[in-house]
């Protein structure tokens, strides 16, 4: 074969190979999944990729499902961060400050791994518990954002916090996006028409009034 009928040839086949991902691509963004996945992803304040692609791996075109499929994958990926740091401890041993803050660190995310145990006695298993204890919902996982950001706050010496927020940045990118979606559950709710209203009050547990502790 000449090498004009090699160059044409190769060219026929990489045009082929795009036009067929590019139909493949055009076919699944008409699907169902896509579909439910973009009208939960849309609620997202930044980039909702990170949204559309952990979903996009989850087998389901239930709303709810997909729903809870995001703090799952943020707690999975916390505690990846958690692994992360204390697998970067050793090189950072003979820096007393670096320790410190990786510690802190650990211990602010390990609480955030507390808090999603909160959070998913509150989701209950089905979508009556979730919506009676929306409010509470949205405030564990505040919680949760919260830790991430006081991890980093700590951490004064830029090139440890640019390692650190390399290594916990997923787990902190899921976590806001798993509040966003939550957040804008009414809006979520009224796409997919689930006529389920959510409460709006807390309905975490409380401490005993101060008069209990007296005799």
């Amino acid at each position: 074969m000449s090498v004009p009928i090699k160059l044409a040839f190769l060219f026929l086949t990489v045009i082929s190979t795009a036009t067929a991902k590019s139909a493949k691509r055009t076919d699944y963004l008409s699907t169902l999944h896509a579909k439910t996945i973009a009208g939960i992803c849309t609620v997202i304040q930044s980039d909702t990729s990170l949204c559309t692609t952990t979903l996009k791996e989850v087998p389901s075109d239930d709303p709810i499902t997909l729903i809870r499929a995001l703090p799952t994958a943020a707690e999975s990926s916390v505690k990846k961060s958690v692994t992360f740091l204390i697998g970067i401890k050793p090189k950072h041993t003979s820096n007393v400050v670096a320790t410190a803050a990786i510690n802190s660190c650990e211990k602010n995310l390990n609480n955030a791994l507390e808090d999603f145990a909160e959070f998913w006695k509150a989701t209950g298993k089905d979508v009556t518990t979730l919506a009676r204890n929306y409010f509470t919902c949205k405030k564990t996982l505040t919680s949760i954002m919260g830790y991430h950001s006081t991890c980093l706050d700590d951490i004064e010496d830029k090139n440890l916090k640019k390692e650190v927020g390399i290594g916990i940045g997923v787990g902190k990118n899921l976590s806001s996006d798993s509040f966003d979606v939550f957040n804008g559950l009414p809006t979520i709710f009224k796409t997919f028409s689930i006529n389920v209203k959510l409460n709006e009050e807390d309905t975490s547990p409380r401490p005993p009034p101060l008069s209990d502790y007296y005799y």
